[in-house]
């Protein structure tokens, strides 16, 4: 496809595709870092069927997330449909876990086992054309109302999951001296007739068709002269809809209801720009209606100065105002109790980070370009990288300890040393194998789980006697342990809850409500080399 002539270019690519993936949610982080680094926008939908997506950006970042997919074995053949603009399709990149990448509802029907026959574009018109074929479009009423093609049988749906009743029901479909009749759907890419083939072969309709790259690649190959496609196709970005060699369309989005505006809507009493149309009037409040004229308003003052309203505002500021000029870096993993011991020595010595979060199955370069071992947390300072979490706490603790979390007496320092130790190696050892006992090729975790109770016992013991690990006070004894301990309960939270730990219990509970576990626990997206810096503690976790 030939680039329009422009400054600035805007590649969109759509894709789907049908796998096996019992591992979908893992996917999310590594996938949304690989987007971000490349400055990619638009949405991605993973779900144990698969994965359906449209994406756009630069030409050459839009490839190396497509490169970056397509290293995946499962979809080393993933194909896309590519179009250009010069203005941006998207504005948000989001990463999102679904039941099923596109919503039909019927428990049973995979693309995965069966599915209709895939009629190349070019072979569309003629099988279209048979008198005995049923063309069935698939989409919503409004997609169908701005363009479908010749002869299409419209279903009048309002969501792809209401086609299941109207199979059902349609007179259209039913057979004739017994036999069912041939059909033909299509739908914008052709995700939708995946589903919906699989449906009608299940409905014993055995001679089922789909257009292969649906609307969007007949559009892309088949010149208009010989085309049956008749007005636009509407596509779910901020072209609104497209025609033949995917140009963008004449037609406008509604923002309140995010479907195309009826002909004649500007003209109608009930449309108000960014907030109503004559379609969507009657299905918002007026305190929904007042809201969306103050976000007319405020979108409309942004654009006037020349600024981007969508986003958060006065980002930079704020971080600029939390973070200090050589502020150290984390590179930390929210779950990990080695990060998490560290993350809470920073916060009680009031030491302020840049926090990297990242993603276990794809680490950032720069991350083992300073530390090759490649575990969290590392802490990189303007002189020196350290990686143990331990010692991490030692030097944020030196820095500044207003909480005297290491003033233990020296007569117990052996005894701290000794406990911390101990968390560290054997009731860590069983703690993994407890947790993972696959991982360790075991039937379970259970006499792994008994070892980490001898542990536990001990805590509960001291605990039984001071409020604390090492006396009345939270010292950096308990902040080394407790993330572990925290770690063994949730593993099987009805068992832990079952035993006679009451001071355990109290003390792990007492910290899971405390203001510096909320701060430590802050969600934070995956880093990407080229992201905006995020400070830790963030400054809402601390409200």
């Amino acid at each position: 496809m030939t680039l329009p002539a422009t400054e600035s270019i805007y590649l969109t690519a759509a894709f789907y595709k049908f796998v096996d993936w019992p591992d979908y949610a893992d996917r999310r982080a590594p996938l949304l870092a690989v987007c971000e680094a490349h400055n990619v926008k638009g949405l991605i939908l993973l779900a144990p069927e698969g994965i359906n997506s449209t994406l756009a950006g630069a030409p050459e970042d839009v490839h190396a997330v497509l490169s970056y997919l397509r290293s995946d074995a499962q979809l080393a053949d993933l194909e896309h449909k590519e179009s250009f603009a010069t203005k941006a399709p998207f504005h948000r990149m989001k990463v999102r876990l679904k039941k099923e990448i596109v919503t039909l509802g019927v428990a049973g029907i995979s693309p995965i086992q069966r599915v209709g026959q895939y009629v190349k574009p070019e072979d569309w018109n003629a099988l279209i054309s048979a008198p005995d074929v049923v063309l069935i479009d698939t989409r919503n009423d409004y997609e169908v109302e701005i363009g479908t093609f010749k002869g299409a049988i419209d279903p009048d749906i309002q969501s792809f999951s209401q086609l299941t009743d109207w199979v059902q029901q349609a007179k259209v479909l039913e057979g004739l001296n017994g036999r069912k009749p041939r059909v033909a759907m299509f739908c914008t890419g052709g995700i939708r007739c995946e589903k919906s083939t699989s449906l009608m072969l299940a409905h014993g309709f055995e001679d089922v068709y789909h257009l292969q790259g649906g609307i969007l690649k007949y559009l892309e190959v088949v010149s208009p002269e010989e085309s049956m496609w008749q007005g636009e196709c509407f596509v779910f970005d901020e072209r609104v809809s497209v025609g033949h060699g995917l140009k963008p369309g004449s037609h406008e989005l509604c923002r309140c209801c995010r479907e195309p505006l009826p002909s004649g809507a500007k003209t109608s009493a009930l449309f108000e720009l960014g907030v109503s149309c004559p379609r969507c009037h009657a299905q918002t409040t007026e305190i929904q209606k007042n809201s969306a004229r103050e976000r007319q308003k405020q979108w409309e003052i942004a654009k006037a100065k020349q600024i981007n309203h969508i986003g958060t505002p006065h980002r930079e500021e704020k971080v600029a105002a939390l973070l200090p000029v050589d502020a150290p870096i984390l590179y930390s993993f929210r779950r990990c109790p080695y990060a998490m011991r560290a993350r809470l020595a920073l916060l009680a010595s009031g030491i302020r980070c840049e926090m990297r979060e990242i993603a276990l199955s794809q680490k950032p370069e720069s991350m083992l370009a300073v530390s090759p071992k490649g575990t969290v947390p590392v802490l990189v300072l303007h002189d020196r990288v350290i990686e143990q979490s331990l010692e991490i706490m030692q030097w944020a603790l030196k820095q500044s300890d207003s909480h005297q979390w290491s003033t233990v007496d020296e007569d117990k320092e052996a005894d701290a040393n000794a406990l911390v130790k101990s968390c560290d190696e054997e009731f860590k050892l069983n703690l993994d194998r407890y947790k993972y006992p696959n991982r360790y090729d075991l039937v379970d975790g259970i006499a792994h789980r008994d070892a980490g109770a001898i542990y536990l016992n001990q805590l509960n013991t001291r605990l039984n006697a001071s409020a604390c690990l090492m006396g009345p006070k939270w010292s950096w004894v308990d902040a080394a342990i407790v993330p572990f301990v925290r770690q063994f309960a949730r593993t099987h939270r009805e068992w832990f809850d079952a035993q006679a730990w009451s001071a355990l219990k109290g003390w792990l509970e007492n910290f899971e409500k405390s203001v510096a576990y909320t701060a430590v626990m802050h969600k934070y997206k995956v880093w990407y080399q080229g992201a905006k810096p995020v400070a830790f503690p963030a400054a809402s976790s601390m409200n």
